[in-house]
């Protein structure tokens, strides 16, 4: 069993937790990615490793509250076990680049995060975006900013940062002269998709962190698959990080809507059960 040793709450719809998982805290890096189950007879969700410690143990977690498992989770507190957590899985972030742009959309900063970190590490100049829709969902700002030569935050309404999309900065930087060896964007399929519409226009290699639905991760469900370039790739064992030109993000975004009156049913259903439980 791995405990929950410590949760935050971020904003109303992503929560925080640390858990005490030792073997995965001393293999984990940048990009990789733990499959949980809240309880024995749970699904199987996967969830980007957000931060590790190999000395103390302890692995960090960040999600979204949007179906039943993270419903469930976000139920749990501190001192509660998790009944499964395995990891770490998938291939690591290339820690490669002088100067590098990370820019991460809404709960994608809590995976964009170690990745800039990583590079910071590393001695890379790094720049960081994030975006939010507005003040309320913004995670991670005193984070960034540590591992940041440059820090800039967006927001959709203005009411945090500055007022814009992450490609409207990142386009404004290239063009006042920025010259970026990489960039690296995690967030919602359709930001992606538009920030490498951006940096093809300027030749930047382009790294996006993709993640499909899951099932073993390990490749034997064929779950995750997605195009990249002439091959089918499988994201839990190719990526997450894939050459972000290459990628078919229609393709990608089509095959993510597919299990949605699935999802729903079974969020209205642990809504339901949780509700019944507080009465």
């Amino acid at each position: 069993m791995y405990k929950i040793l410590k949760k935050e709450v971020l904003n109303p719809t992503v929560t925080k937790m640390v858990i005490d998982a030792p073997h995965v805290a001393k293999r984990a890096k940048a990009g990789q990615f733990i499959i949980l189950r809240v309880h024995d007879e749970g699904e199987r969700i996967p969830l980007t490793i957000a931060d590790s410690d190999p000395d103390s143990g302890e692995v960090t977690i960040i999600f979204q509250i949007v179906g039943k498992t993270t419903m469930l989770l976000n139920e749990l507190e501190e001192d509660a076990s998790l009944a499964d957590f395995v990891g770490p899985l998938g291939q690591p972030s290339e820690i490669e680049g002088e100067k590098v742009c990370v820019i991460g959309g809404g709960v994608g900063c809590a995976i964009a995060y170690p990745t800039a970190k990583a590079f910071a590490k590393a001695g890379s100049d790094v720049t960081t975006i994030s975006g939010f829709r507005n003040k309320d969902l913004v995670i991670l700002e005193d984070e960034f900013k540590a591992v940041s030569d440059a820090y800039y935050l967006m927001s959709d309404d203005g009411s945090a940062g500055e007022k814009g999309l992450v490609t409207q900065k990142l386009e404004e930087l290239i063009q006042s002269g920025e010259k970026f060896d990489k960039v690296i964007a995690i967030g919602p399929v359709i930001m992606m998709k538009f920030v490498c519409e951006v940096t093809k226009k300027y030749g930047i290699p382009t790294i996006v962190s993709m993640n499909p639905i899951m099932i073993d991760g390990t490749g034997m469900c064929g779950g995750c698959r997605l195009k990249v370039g002439d091959e089918i790739k499988f994201a839990c064992v190719d990526g997450p990080d894939f050459d972000g030109h290459a990628v078919d993000f229609d393709g990608a975004m089509s095959r993510n809507r597919a299990y949605g009156d699935f999802e729903r049913h079974e969020r209205d259903a642990a809504c339901r059960l949780l509700k019944k439980e507080v009465q």
